[in-house]
């Protein structure tokens, strides 16, 4: 297993956090149970200890604490309404437009390419397709400054 990064975040903890925070959204959306059972019950049922649990609470309280804020936001790059959206690449959707407005230390494109990837294990056969183009597109207007420099080599 990969060593954590110098700054000691570990890229494998993360992206097991992103998957669980999936999961948690995912079961909050259809349930409406209060965010902290759902977090109550993730830590009781999952291994959480793979996954960087501050990041996974991070997340699923932040989409929960800024939902409508971040639903509106992704509202401009939608062809239709948010609640049309199917409920996996919903919740992918949230969390990544949470991450690319409130976690700026995480790259655009690392989120981006986790959400694609979190959507090809879990969502419909072409989920990841639509959720690449609207956060492709957000991503372009939200991190402006960050999505224009000149990638490194």
């Amino acid at each position: 297993m990969k060593q954590p990064r110098a700054d000691g975040i570990d890229p494998h903890a993360r992206s097991r956090a992103r998957r669980r925070a999936l999961q948690a959204i995912y079961a909050w959306q259809l349930s409406h149970t209060a965010i902290a059972k759902v977090i109550e019950q993730f830590q009781a049922e999952q291994d959480m200890e793979v996954a960087d649990q501050a990041y996974f609470e991070d997340l699923v309280r932040g989409v929960e604490a800024n939902l409508g804020t971040l639903d509106e936001a992704l509202s401009h790059f939608l062809d239709r309404d948010i609640a049309q959206v199917d409920p996996i690449e919903r919740a992918v959707l949230r969390i990544a437009a949470y991450e690319l407005r409130h976690r700026i230390d995480v790259p655009y494109r690392v989120v981006i390419n986790e959400a694609i990837e979190t959507t090809k294990r879990f969502g419909s056969e072409h989920g990841h397709t639509f959720v690449n183009g609207v956060l492709d597109h957000a991503a372009a207007q939200w991190r402006a400054a960050e999505a224009q420099a000149p990638r490194r080599s």
